[in-house]
């Protein structure tokens, strides 16, 4: 089933936020506010609404700004903003989530997002712990290190060459192009997202997938990279809250699964009392467009449920 409404949401950053929401089909218990990945957009995650509301949670997932069907003076596809950007995503999510607290005020609200999402979410939390109920960071890689910031470097030469707006000459073959090559297979650039070659196709031609990101776009990633990462901001969070971190041991983006380990094992020595964490064997870069994708949402809604219970 789709989502039952689609909206444009006015941001006080200037955007347009494509907006898609999904009722719970019986009495609601939470909301799940979703943050996509780089170079998709929000209705991808249908499937993922669709079942959550059979579990009783609505659903809320708007495209971010240079992505899908979002509209801003300052984001033409592939770039968040001339600047700030990163701030304006977060100001973006935070007008999402002040309408959800406007149509659902007695409910709580769960954020999620995967891989750039799962970045996004998190910097989000950093943030704005206190209005939400819980957070489920997926397939998102906060260990980017010296390589990281090497990255960095060479993005600030780009800009010097070739302009912010311009899409990366270099940063698409560190990452989806290395990445691909890490799986062994060539049917397609994308093979890393997932081992289903039918969820791969839907990707490879969808024309709001895929695209090449802005220099801009990338400096703001890796921004949300290292802020994400910072101790001092992780310290910030209620140590209270629920977190819970998927990955997959096949996905050459979070050296398979070894980022997301690595964050868990840092938010439990800094005293998180809420954590769960998994890693799915053989699973690549898209965990809801995996062959074991069933599983894996009904583990995301059963934790759900014993959070909400909690």
């Amino acid at each position: 089933m789709p989502f039952d409404s689609r909206t444009t949401l006015a941001s006080p950053t200037g955007a347009k936020l494509n907006l898609y929401t999904r009722t719970a089909t019986g009495p609601a218990r939470a909301v799940v506010q979703i943050n996509h990945g780089l170079a998709e957009h929000a209705a991808r995650y249908e499937r993922f609404a669709d079942f959550l509301a059979a579990r009783g949670f609505h659903s809320y997932a708007h495209d971010h700004r240079g992505h899908g069907h979002t509209r801003a003076p300052d984001a033409p596809q592939g770039r968040f903003a001339a600047s700030g950007g990163g701030d304006k995503v977060i100001a973006d999510i935070l007008a999402v989530h002040d309408l959800i607290a406007k149509e659902r005020p007695d409910l709580p609200v769960i954020v999620f997002g995967h891989s750039m999402g799962g970045l996004i979410a998190a910097n989000f939390v950093q943030k704005h712990s206190a209005r939400i109920q819980a957070a489920a960071i997926w397939n998102a890689n906060f260990s980017a290190g010296a390589l990281g910031r090497l990255a960095q470097a060479i993005l600030a030469w780009e800009k010097f060459r070739l302009g912010s707006d311009t899409p990366s000459r270099l940063l698409p073959r560190l990452t989806f192009q290395a990445w691909n090559r890490q799986v062994g297979e060539n049917r397609t650039g994308f093979d890393w997202l997932s081992r289903d070659p039918g969820e791969v196709d839907k990707y490879v031609a969808d024309p709001l997938c895929g695209w090449d990101a802005t220099v801009s776009l990338w400096q703001d990633l890796f921004d949300f990279v290292f802020a994400g990462a910072d101790d001092a901001r992780l310290a910030a969070v209620r140590k209270d809250l629920p977190l819970n971190l998927v990955g997959g041991s096949s996905d050459p983006s979070t050296d398979s699964g070894k980022a997301v380990k690595a964050l868990a094992d840092r938010l439990a020595a800094m005293g998180f009392s809420s954590l769960s964490s998994k890693v799915y064997e053989k699973d690549r870069h898209e965990s809801l467009n995996e062959l074991n994708r069933d599983l894996i949402m009904k583990d995301f809604a059963d934790w759900a449920d014993t959070t909400l219970a909690a």
